[in-house]
């Protein structure tokens, strides 16, 4: 498919786009002045990159060219660009296919993790808290932020339950794939004849919601303090500042219990509920729009089975896209680059297919 029509637009865009950012007004509305340069980096990474496409075409033909020549050692000079020149114009193909795409909302978001421990009792608390070490190693690695909202503390170490906040450039596009069960497999330490034990947790990776998405009406929530749970820790705070929020309407329910305050732990959980109710907003219209989409990589039904953690054989296996990994350890330090890459990579077929650009 030519899209040199598509990028005409797109550029036609970037220089409306120019004129915003020089209006001083602009940013008088942080939240506007916000999307308008997010907007504005997309656009001229999509047009750097289909530049130096460009130049990649027009360098593969030269050299498919000096290749028939009679001097053998410039035929052997771009014999061997070929190759590198192939595999740039193919990643830059996919790269600017899916920067084509009607863009998700919500893939600039900022989002929420909520990991909670399932079926394993003990050792699905503890792998609770080495799947919460692992995005904080892969956020680190990415550069964005992570800040623990939530946290209730096993009595062996592990947590019962985690929800983080990760601030950064595009958390939710590339967080959205953790959302499901995630099942370990291994001999738990107290295990004394040696049978593999399998539990599971869940993750939710919820994309951050602002007061115009989702509005609270006070008339609409019950808050009260209570006093903290839990066997301490380094994220619990064991005061009087917990604080309960529960959603009438609809009887949610959020505890926050590690801020500094009463006060900090009341906005904690108006933000989580606030996440809360507008992933169930989405999901709901998402469900209206397309039953197609429910069969989308990275649809976010916590309830799907979605990767398993084998140790004995040092595998790490998602089964969405049937991808195995025995780079187990380089996983659980936070690469989840390759995992994720693929993910994305069969999410973007799927939408091409359904925008018909194949």
């Amino acid at each position: 498919m030519d899209y040199a029509s598509l990028i005409e637009k797109r550029r036609e865009r970037f220089a409306a786009v120019e004129v915003l950012i020089t209006d001083p007004d602009l940013f008088s509305d942080q939240k506007k002045a916000s999307e308008i340069m997010q907007e504005h980096r997309r656009l001229k990474k999509l047009l750097d990159m289909w530049e130096v496409l460009g130049t990649a075409k027009t360098n593969l033909i030269e050299n498919q060219e000096l290749a028939k020549e009679d001097d053998p050692e410039m035929v052997e000079m771009a014999e061997m660009e070929i190759p590198d020149l192939e595999a740039t114009i193919e990643d830059l193909s996919e790269k600017i296919q899916y920067a084509l795409l009607p863009r998700d909302a919500n893939e600039d978001r900022d989002a929420l993790v909520e990991i909670r421990a399932g079926a394993g009792g003990d050792e699905a608390s503890l792998f609770v808290g080495e799947v919460m070490n692992m995005y904080e190693r892969y956020c680190t690695s990415r550069g964005w932020k992570l800040t623990h909202l939530e946290s209730s503390p096993s009595d062996v170490g592990g947590f019962k339950e985690v929800v983080l906040k990760v601030t950064g450039e595009e958390v939710f596009r590339y967080l959205k794939y953790e959302s499901g069960v995630h099942r370990v497999q291994r001999v738990p330490a107290t295990e004394t004849q040696g049978r593999i034990h399998t539990s599971t947790i869940t993750v939710a990776v919820l994309p951050e919601a602002e007061e115009v998405d989702i509005e609270l009406k006070k008339e609409d929530l019950h808050i009260q303090a209570t006093r903290s749970g839990g066997s301490g820790g380094q994220h619990v705070n064991t005061t009087d500042s917990c604080v309960q929020i529960t959603h009438l309407p609809t009887g949610l329910q959020v505890k926050c219990q590690d801020g500094r305050s009463q006060t900090q732990n009341r906005e904690l959980g108006l933000q989580i509920m606030r996440a809360k109710l507008y992933e169930a907003k989405v999901r709901e219209e998402s469900e209206k729009y397309s039953a197609q989409r429910k069969s989308l990589i990275g649809s976010g039904d916590r309830s799907e089975k979605i990767r398993t953690y084998n140790f004995p054989q040092s595998r790490v296996t998602d089964h969405r896209i049937n991808f195995t990994s025995h780079n187990m350890d380089g996983i659980l330090n936070g690469q989840l680059g390759e995992i994720t890459e693929n993910l994305m990579k069969e999410e973007m077929e799927q939408r091409l297919a359904d925008a018909g650009m194949e």
